[in-house]
């Protein structure tokens, strides 16, 4: 690769970069709005818990399975009409963030599921016991005592919503997917694929390095 190489693909690698991190951050923040609660509540109206209702809790267990259970490329061409409808557009980033958010909100919830299910009953049962109300538990007690999990899974969630944003280039999402594929695929220029692979491992280990140190410090205090 030589200078001419870096005048002409420098500003499309910054470009790229910046849009994937803009679908990833703003897709994280609306899956993390919708992720949490609904972990909670698949939590809470399980069958023994404060909020118990066999109806509620099948009916979020199903949805969460079937939307799970998609993947995540043939998601994104089924809600192609519904993204329009949303948000005007199912190209670009803009286009894009829809089908990443119900790509990842079931997946954050099945993983706060699973971290809040490891906060030791005993511990909850305790402060049911002294009167204090279901929403003050989840917030001072069960996400607390969660929280180191629940920064593995986000970090992992994350890790996955990477890999969906370079999907999401076969649609003309941008970001770095977007640009292997019309490049480094369409047009055969290897050297393209090649370095758009190495960014997106070092935003991965970078991430996941990030994510575990953060998880590590909390499990200490």
């Amino acid at each position: 690769m030589n200078g001419d190489f870096w005048g002409k693909w420098w500003p499309q690698y910054q470009q790229a970069t910046i849009e994937t991190f803009q679908m990833v951050g703003i897709s994280l923040f609306y899956s993390i709005l919708i992720g949490i609660p609904l972990g909670v509540l698949l939590v809470l109206s399980r069958p023994g818990q404060s909020w118990e209702n066999k109806w509620v809790y099948q009916t979020l267990n199903i949805v969460v399975n079937i939307v799970r259970s998609i993947p995540f490329i043939i998601l994104l061409f089924f809600i192609l009409p519904f993204t329009k409808l949303i948000v005007g557009t199912s190209i670009g980033v803009k286009g894009v963030i829809v089908p990443l958010v119900l790509y990842t909100s079931p997946y954050i919830a099945r993983l706060m599921e699973t971290a809040l299910l490891e906060v030791e009953s005993g511990v909850i049962e305790a402060y049911t016991a002294m009167g204090i109300k279901t929403r003050h538990i989840i917030w001072h007690v069960m996400l607390r005592e969660a929280r180191s999990s629940i920064i593995l899974g986000l970090t992992i969630a994350t890790v996955s919503l990477v890999g969906a944003t370079a999907m999401a280039g076969l649609v003309g999402a941008g970001g770095l997917g977007d640009l292997a594929y019309r490049y480094g695929h369409l047009r055969y220029e290897v050297d393209v694929m090649y370095i758009t692979i190495f960014i997106l491992i070092i935003i991965i280990q970078s991430v996941q390095s990030i994510g575990n140190r953060m998880a590590a410090r909390l499990k200490k205090d």
